[in-house]
């Protein structure tokens, strides 16, 4: 039985490539498609498959400026020939799902998100974008909506990463799908864990509109609380400068310091709607709990009164209200590390291959 994997863009180890590496780990004879590649930013896991792209990688200066070819996107994926696979699984978030696939064969969409740049986001990228991009992007993304949505009936079966993106793909595309929790490296985490919290709490991503680490800042001026920031991006100034004195930015750190603060801060602080949210689970894997906005894919991660604090409305009053009620609470670290072992690489992979056996894939015959 033959296998193809078919990621969007592959150029950094994110949340979309772990579970492209999961997939890889149980798949070791596939073959990989996407638009564009930089194997220097892969893992080994990954590079030791053979990797196919479409021809988006040969226009010009396409590693760096891919997403400017979105709109050849859809019709790159559809020239791929694919009838040499009995089973294709696209790594869904840009666009991966639109292939044309035997008729025999099954067709599994691993859906991070249908494209939020699109659809629900939309306004905030167009708001977001420069003047030349403002004015062709509403015709671009017209014409991607009826692709997407057309090319969600090539999917024999929808895997959805969080129950918040299972209520997107039934919203946009009238499709029902499973919900598997994408891969953690959960155990990496945990041996972080040190023996009492620390007296700061701790903020973490990249710092644009939509993940709001404005509200961050601004309750933690008000409460004069300690809080450190790890990340940067195109709110870093705006917010440094609206930022109390106990507030202190640290910018991008390594693996090693991230694991470290993750280990030691006093809670973590989310204030976004994600579609799933990997830094709340990695930072429930150390023992330590999260405050985050009880929307999205943290209702799936986090439990209110157990591994953390979840506050209904995005606003200054809402989380500082949620901050003082983490104050007058205790957490239990073991609770909280055997919780994020339910987001497991090795769960993944074992959900995964049980829904394939649904559908008639014995993992006996890759």
């Amino acid at each position: 039985m033959k296998v193809a994997i078919i990621h969007y863009w592959l150029h950094s180890m994110r949340g979309g490539e772990r579970v492209v590496e999961a997939l890889c780990e149980l798949f070791p004879e596939a073959d990989i498609y996407t638009h564009i590649v930089d194997r220097s930013k892969l893992s080994e896991s990954i590079n030791r498959h053979k990797i196919n792209t479409t021809f988006i990688s040969k226009l010009p200066f396409a590693r760096s400026q891919y997403q400017k070819y979105l709109p050849f996107m859809p019709r790159a994926l559809e020239e791929l020939d694919l009838t040499q696979y009995d089973l294709v699984i696209s790594s869904e978030s840009g666009p991966a799902k639109g292939v044309i696939t035997r008729p025999d064969s099954l067709h599994v969409c691993y859906c991070h998100s249908p494209m939020r740049y699109i659809w629900d986001l939309y306004p905030h990228y167009l708001g977001s974008a420069g003047f030349l991009a403002r004015q062709a992007f509403p015709g671009i993304a017209h014409r991607l909506r009826t692709w997407d949505v057309t090319s969600a009936a090539r999917v024999d079966q929808f895997i959805a990463n969080s129950n918040f993106v299972k209520q997107r793909i039934n919203k946009f595309y009238r499709r029902d799908s499973a919900v598997i929790h994408p891969p953690v490296s959960v155990s990496s985490f945990a041996e972080a864990r040190t023996a009492g919290a620390g007296e700061y709490y701790l903020a973490a991503g990249e710092l644009v509109g939509y993940k709001r680490f404005d509200l961050v800042v601004d309750a933690f001026s008000k409460l004069g609380l300690p809080l450190k920031i790890i990340g940067d991006g195109e709110q870093s100034n705006a917010l440094r400068k609206r930022a109390g004195e106990t507030i202190e930015f640290l910018g991008r750190v390594d693996f090693a310091e991230l694991k470290r603060r993750f280990g030691e801060c006093k809670a973590l602080i989310f204030p976004g709607e994600e579609d799933f949210g990997i830094v709340p689970v990695e930072v429930m894997a150390t023992g330590r709990p999260v405050v985050a906005f009880g929307r999205g894919g943290a209702l799936d991660t986090i439990i209110d009164g157990e591994t953390g604090i979840l506050f209904q409305e995005q606003s200054v009053d809402a989380l500082i209200a949620a901050i003082q009620r983490f104050e007058a609470s205790s957490f239990d670290p073991d609770h909280i590390q055997r919780h994020a072992q339910h987001f497991s690489k090795e769960i993944f992979k074992q959900r995964f291959l049980d829904l394939l056996g649904e559908q008639g894939f014995s993992p006996e015959i890759y």
